[in-house]
């Protein structure tokens, strides 16, 4: 079956369309190299727009999946009231070869995005909402995470 990639990170396959959850719309290059997660952030460390802030203790890979389903968990326990601030956005690659395929024959097709997340970093924001509720919030979104995190607040 073939895959096309249409406008708005949508999928379509011969039956039907699969929504991408978190991807650019565009990029210059396809395929990336890994890189490393050496160090720590230099930006993204402050509070900016919100009161209260979820902070990565780690460095490591965060996928598009993962942030989504953190931003509903806080989005269903503050009941929506308030501002959420997502400051990570999955905008590097990761391939994929099939399973049991040669050696050789290039690099593999792009299977998810991820998020180059480094320690220090800012991943959430909230504001507009009460301390105890943002605290409980963050503190069930961090199970969500695959890093240790630490809420901060202004």
């Amino acid at each position: 079956m073939e895959l096309l990639v249409l406008k708005f990170g949508f999928l379509k396959n011969k039956f039907k369309f699969i929504k991408i959850m978190l991807s650019p719309k565009r990029t210059k290059f396809k395929k990336m190299h890994r890189g490393r997660l050496k160090g720590i952030a230099t930006k993204n460390t402050k509070l900016e727009y919100g009161i209260f802030g979820l902070q990565a203790l780690e460095s490591a890979w965060i996928t598009s999946k993962q942030i989504e389903a953190v931003r509903r968990t806080i989005s269903r326990y503050t009941k929506r009231s308030g501002k959420l601030w997502i400051k990570i956005f999955p905008d590097k690659s990761v391939t994929h070869r099939a399973a049991e395929s040669r050696m050789g024959s290039g690099k593999g097709s792009v299977d998810h995005w991820v998020a180059v997340v480094k320690k220090g970093n800012i991943l959430f924001e909230l504001n507009d909402i009460l301390k105890d509720q943002a605290l409980n919030a963050f503190k069930i979104a961090s199970y969500k995470l695959p890093i240790k995190t630490k809420i901060i607040s202004k």
